[in-house]
């Protein structure tokens, strides 16, 4: 496997970065917008194309590069379910597994730092985010913050993991890298208490200054949708009325992008072919499904995801190769409520 730990000096921010091996798919953790150009040059010297980029939360020290990576590579972005981020392209719940080429993380929705807090296990190690810190926990003051649910979220989920599971977070403020679970246990102070009630009351009396770019970094990462605004422009986004005409009247062939998990949980549109957004390139090749699709039919091509970035992002692809094809504006969420 190829793990790569990398730090922003300015917030004490971890990014990792995982593969199953040199050359093929990539999942980045946490990443930090003003390090973007590092991340692509790391891509390009360990020939990596990134899949997905991965917030475990919205972040109130730094700028998260989860948007800017989405632009620049097309990847798609990642949160839970329960965050309040304008758009990303795919939202995950607990238990759910985060998957690419070789690798997978569980994901444990983990609240109590913020609403909207997750850590992922893979293996013999749990990326823990803010929710769990060596010899620290994240403080639970603001974003709908809960020192109840970060007590019931570390003791019944992260410590119920192994004692020698790898705990890398999503900052250090003292030089340290990695920890365990059960040096966690033994040794960090904040969870040497006797119940739920001695951590909040331990937590209340914390007098700890806000993040210093809160004002700015935490509505920055709630807006990172990805712009389409020319594909509006040029006529191919259908909303969920013009689609369901279209679909009526047998004159789309509809192309779900999501992944098999996702189409479980969410449902999917009657007679709509599965080709997941990862499969996408090996599709537009001479004998891939969408280059023979488009040289045979003289229905419109339609693709759908869960959110309408996937879509969008496949719609210019697809274009820039020579196809022509329209997306569903809004996705599975706009097709649901329509």
């Amino acid at each position: 496997m190829l793990f790569r730990q990398l730090f922003d000096r300015s917030s004490c921010t971890f990014t990792y970065l995982l593969a199953a091996d040199y050359g093929g798919e990539a999942i980045i953790i946490d990443p930090v917008l003003e390090h973007v150009d590092h991340y692509m040059q790391l891509f390009r010297e360990l020939n990596l194309k990134l899949v997905k980029v991965l917030d475990t939360h919205v972040h109130a020290d730094h700028m998260t590069a989860a948007g800017e990576l989405r632009n620049r590579t097309r990847c798609i972005t990642v949160m839970g379910e329960q965050s309040r981020v304008d758009s990303v392209s795919q939202r995950i719940s607990d238990g759910e597994m985060v998957a690419i080429e070789g690798l997978s993380l569980k994901a444990l929705y983990t609240p109590g730092h913020t609403s909207d807090s997750y850590c992922f296990l893979m293996g013999d190690r749990v990326f823990t985010g803010d929710t769990l810190m060596i010899r620290g926990t994240g403080r639970t003051d603001f974003q709908n913050g809960s020192s109840a649910q970060a007590f019931d979220s570390i003791m019944n989920k992260l410590m119920k993991l192994p004692d020698d599971t790898l705990v890398y977070p999503a900052h250090d403020y003292k030089g340290d890298t990695v920890s365990t679970i059960g040096e966690e246990r033994r040794h960090n102070p904040r969870l040497q208490v006797a119940s739920q009630q001695e951590y909040i009351q331990l937590m209340s009396e914390l007098k700890l200054d806000n993040p210093t770019m809160m004002d700015v970094a935490v509505p920055a990462n709630l807006k990172v949708a990805l712009v389409q605004q020319e594909i509006d422009d040029n006529g191919w986004s259908l909303d969920a009325t013009a689609l369901t005409g279209l679909v009526e009247a047998d004159g789309a062939i509809l192309i779900d992008l999501r992944e098999s998990a996702e189409q479980e949980k969410e449902g999917r549109i009657d007679s709509s072919l599965s080709i997941p957004y990862t499969e996408l390139d090996a599709q537009l090749a001479d004998d891939g499904v969408l280059r023979q699709l488009a040289s045979v039919t003289d229905k419109k091509l339609v693709f759908y995801c869960a959110y309408g970035e996937r879509s969008a992002m496949a719609l210019i692809t697809c274009r820039e190769a020579g196809i022509d094809c329209f997306h569903l504006k809004g996705g599975m969420a706009a097709w649901s409520h329509r």
